[in-house]
């Protein structure tokens, strides 16, 4: 409840994609980060592209990024490399739910917050305008 990323990602999303031009190594979560993706739904992508479809998004990912100069001409083996750290999504009906929550397909949920919520608000606005009578 306290940590809502399945744990399995962690291998994947902290390994290294390269040094940036200051020496400091870049994490796949870093490099995603910084593309303008959410590291954890791009993650439960991935997985539940298969490997093959895996590798060949993640290499069109790598080459889109500048901040590691070594990437511009070992894109495809860093992809190749870093798809192997993947969960393998097709073989685990956890993993596949730990996947699709990320992603959101959560069917309902959402709804049913903004119910209760809703809820909520109209219990407050009742106590607010019940409690504020003519004090007779």
């Amino acid at each position: 409840v306290l940590n809502p990323h399945p744990p399995e990602f962690d291998r994947f999303l902290h390994a290294s994609v390269g040094e940036d031009r200051n020496g400091y190594a870049v994490t796949v979560l870093s490099t995603l980060a910084r593309l303008g993706l959410d590291p954890w739904k791009e993650t439960a992508e991935l997985v539940m592209l298969g490997h093959d479809a895996a590798q060949a998004r993640l290499g069109t990912l790598l080459a889109r990024f500048r901040d590691v100069p070594a990437l511009a001409s070992d894109h495809g083996k860093v992809a190749r490399d870093l798809s192997q750290l993947l969960p393998e999504g097709r073989a685990s009906g956890s993993l596949k739910r730990a996947a699709s929550m990320v992603t959101g397909d959560r069917p309902g949920t959402s709804g049913a917050i903004w119910a209760v919520l809703a809820i909520i608000f109209v219990l407050f606005q009742m106590f607010m305008v019940g409690g504020s009578g003519s004090g007779e």
